[in-house]
């Protein structure tokens, strides 16, 4: 698993270019399921996978208390 951060999540959601047709909570609910699937396969790291799950959690947190857009410009690196 390549992404490490919340800022990573937020900019591979951006730049998959599905905000008009996904929302980003939506996203998240579904790279959690996908990560809980990897758990049960022996040969993936489990520490990582649960590392990813934790950030995940914390995006929906974040998400339900601040809501979606406010949390994408929050972790969305400004590209100059």
């Amino acid at each position: 698993m390549g992404i490490r951060s919340a800022t990573e999540y937020v900019e591979f959601f951006i730049n998959l270019e599905m905000g008009n047709s996904v929302s980003f909570l939506s996203f998240v609910n579904n790279e959690k399921l996908v990560l809980r699937h990897k758990l049960q396969n022996k040969e993936f790291k489990k520490g990582v996978i649960l590392e990813g799950i934790k950030i995940l959690e914390e995006l929906s947190k974040e998400v339900g208390i601040l809501g979606e857009k406010k949390v994408l410009e929050k972790y969305h690196r400004v590209k100059n």
